[in-house]
């Protein structure tokens, strides 16, 4: 029944992809290249096991924590993403969803609506920014989330423009004009509920990213934004110090996955690292976050905070994360297909998922606060982690079995 409850992210995922015409739910899915760091970012956290007890456990199980400034009410961020096509309300649906079960989101530079309204929707809202145009441009953006009440900064580095699939990239029009419409009409028309929640909202999805201009200027195409951001040469670290000078909030560093890059991260003045490959979507054959995670905490945990991003499926998955030193884990996909499946009420059911799977998981463990939690509460294979950029190791070098 579509809008019901639903008992698991795989089930968000089945029902997304009912839902949704092909080209936009490949955009949400699909990974560079061959996807062999989307496939890993998932499976590794089956390869940790947990080591449980069975009696004198806790009546009671606090999940609560604080990120960035924030007290959160579970260790479970919304990720920054552009929820292009996905739902009329994207992300003022997500907001309001984290805000009613008391968490924060992280809101795209990319997004497809404006920071003002998500800010009003959760006051919870960290916005993410990649380094496109000049710094004059990059700082008129930031400045304009401050006002309209973003409480963090988040700037996203971890990506390469890695543009092939092995499955072929979903055709997503610049915009959708008569010519586009007519080109997609056959996907769109298989899926009737999603093109009936756009007729009811007015209007098509605009494939706009209004994040991108200064306010009371025309949004720019998601692809004009996009080809802005490929001709920016690449950030030094001296760029981010610099930014970082004329943020005065919490400020994290999103996609962090070597030891040495982490350590940068400290003396650059950031607050928090998010461990994060892109979802699997930058350099195909980065590991999975969770491997590289446990090097990164040791380096740096007892500097800045150090959150995890990347194949969040359960709640276990979350307790996984925490138990190797993360602060709170970042959600993108999982988010989406909430979204997908039903509207802000499906982003709701998704972390509600996350919690009751994160308390059971404390509960088995015998721990009363998330606070608790260490490595000696997972069972972890020889080979594990992957320690990479650590000094006086080669990369990889615990990587072998």
């Amino acid at each position: 029944m579509p809008g019901a409850w639903f008992e698991s992210v795989a089930e968000a995922q089945r029902r997304a992809k009912r839902m949704l015409p092909k080209s936009v739910y490949m955009a949400i899915w699909a990974g560079t290249e061959y996807g062999l760091t989307l496939k890993d970012n998932v499976e590794a956290f089956g390869e940790l096991g947990f080591a449980p007890h069975l009696a004198d456990l806790p009546a009671q199980r606090d999940l609560s924590t604080t990120v960035m400034g924030q007290s959160i009410s579970l260790p479970v961020l919304i990720s920054p993403t552009g929820v292009q096509a996905v739902h009329p309300d994207g992300e003022v649906a997500v907001a309001r969803a984290a805000a009613e079960r008391g968490t924060a989101i992280g809101l795209s530079s990319f997004a497809s609506k404006p920071v003002e309204e998500v800010a009003a929707a959760n006051p919870q809202t960290l916005f993410q920014v990649y380094w496109a145009g000049t710094r004059e441009q990059i700082l008129e953006r930031v400045l304009r989330a401050k006002r309209a009440g973003a409480v963090g900064l988040i700037v996203t580095l971890d990506w390469s423009f890695s543009h092939g699939r092995d499955w072929g990239s979903p055709a997503i029009p610049e915009q959708l004009d008569v010519r586009a419409m007519l080109k997609q009409a056959p996907g769109a028309l298989v899926r009737p509920r999603w093109l009936y929640q756009w007729a009811r909202a007015g209007h098509m999805p605009g494939l706009t990213v209004p994040n991108m201009s200064a306010p009371g200027n025309p949004a720019p195409s998601f692809f004009g934004a996009y080809g802005e951001w490929m001709q920016t040469r690449s950030p030094s670290w001296e760029d981010l110090r610099w930014l970082r000078e004329h943020w005065d909030g919490p400020f994290m560093l999103k996609g962090v996955m070597r030891v040495d890059d982490a350590r940068r991260a400290v003396d650059a003045g950031v607050s928090a690292i998010s461990v994060s490959n892109h979802g699997g979507n930058n350099l195909d054959g980065t590991p999975a976050t969770i491997r590289a995670l446990p090097a990164i905490v040791e380096a740096v945990g007892d500097q800045l905070e150090v959150l995890l991003d990347g194949g969040i499926r359960r709640g276990s998955d979350v307790v996984k994360a925490l138990a190797f030193g993360a602060r709170a884990v970042m959600i993108g996909r999982a988010a989406l297909w909430g979204l997908a499946a039903a509207g802000q009420a499906g982003v709701v059911n998704v972390l509600d998922i996350l919690r009751s799977g994160i308390d059971s998981a404390l509960l088995g463990l015998g721990h009363a606060s998330i606070g608790e939690l260490s490595p000696a509460d997972l069972l972890i294979p020889t080979g594990f982690e992957r320690r990479l950029g650590a000094s006086g190791e080669l990369t990889g070098s615990r990587a072998s079995g």
